[in-house]
């Protein structure tokens, strides 16, 4: 295969273009073709009448030869290009946004279905520890919402059979989004734990009940993230180490 085609069949977008953009070229050669046959004349003519169809009336009013049949091999071409034409924008929108529109389809989906939840936790972050929650409360019943605002982990989530909100849990209107007034129990489970605390501030202002749960990274941030009103905080390294050493 020559490097050029090579190149381009690998990429995504134009290897699906390929297709329509060869059936456009098809149907112009074939009606190049058939326009110097039908109107006896030179290639460049030709071309020009797939351009403008309209110089065919006039070629026929000085020429002789069969009209009829060259006109109506004019609508066949017509009919060819714009269907051609129409697949390729298609494919390209397709290709190009179809990704990205499907996936604010679903996050406008999830948006509805949060709107009915309550009692449900938030779950922000989606890295080992907030998966790892996660997966743990859909398995005992409980639903959950993920705030994330890496696209990727999002979309992680959204396959792992999440509600997802993709933002920045550290602000009131992504938590709103999240129904963090209606939710049980948020979870800041980002690591970062500056990050956590903040969140736990926000989400203290949003809805006096809730229970809030605050990981942090080191046992000087616990007496802080309680104070920034966290029910429960809990460092990751001192209880993995507990549960290693119950196995012991």
């Amino acid at each position: 295969m020559i490097p050029f085609v090579r190149s381009v069949a690998a990429r995504p977008l134009l290897r699906r273009v390929l297709r329509p953009v060869g059936t456009f070229l098809a149907v112009a050669l074939t009606a190049i073709a058939g326009y110097a046959a039908l109107g006896d004349v030179g290639v460049v003519e030709a071309a020009f009448w797939v351009v403008d169809p309209t110089s065919i009336d006039l070629h026929f009013r000085d020429h002789a030869g069969p009209e009829r049949a060259t006109k109506g091999f004019a609508v066949l071409v017509t009919v060819g290009l714009v269907l051609s034409g129409v697949w390729i924008g298609e494919t390209v929108l397709t290709t190009a946004f179809g990704g990205r529109i499907r996936d604010e389809v679903k996050r406008m989906q999830d948006r509805k279905t949060i709107e009915t939840l309550e009692d449900h936790v938030v779950v922000c972050g989606y890295g080992m520890f907030g998966r790892t929650i996660a997966a743990q409360l859909s398995n005992n019943g409980h639903d959950v919402v993920v705030i994330e605002t890496d696209e990727t982990q999002a979309n992680r989530a959204d396959d792992d059979g999440h509600l997802v909100v993709l933002g920045d849990a550290r602000h009131e209107g992504v938590l709103a989004d999240a129904g963090i007034g209606r939710a049980a129990t948020v979870v800041a489970a980002i690591d970062d734990s500056n990050a956590n605390i903040q969140i736990a501030i926000v989400a203290e202002e949003l809805s006096e009940d809730l229970n809030i749960v605050v990981r942090v990274g080191d046992e000087m941030y616990e007496s802080l993230a309680r104070r920034a009103g966290a029910d429960t905080v809990v460092i990751p390294e001192i209880t993995s180490g507990q549960n290693v050493a119950n196995f012991i």
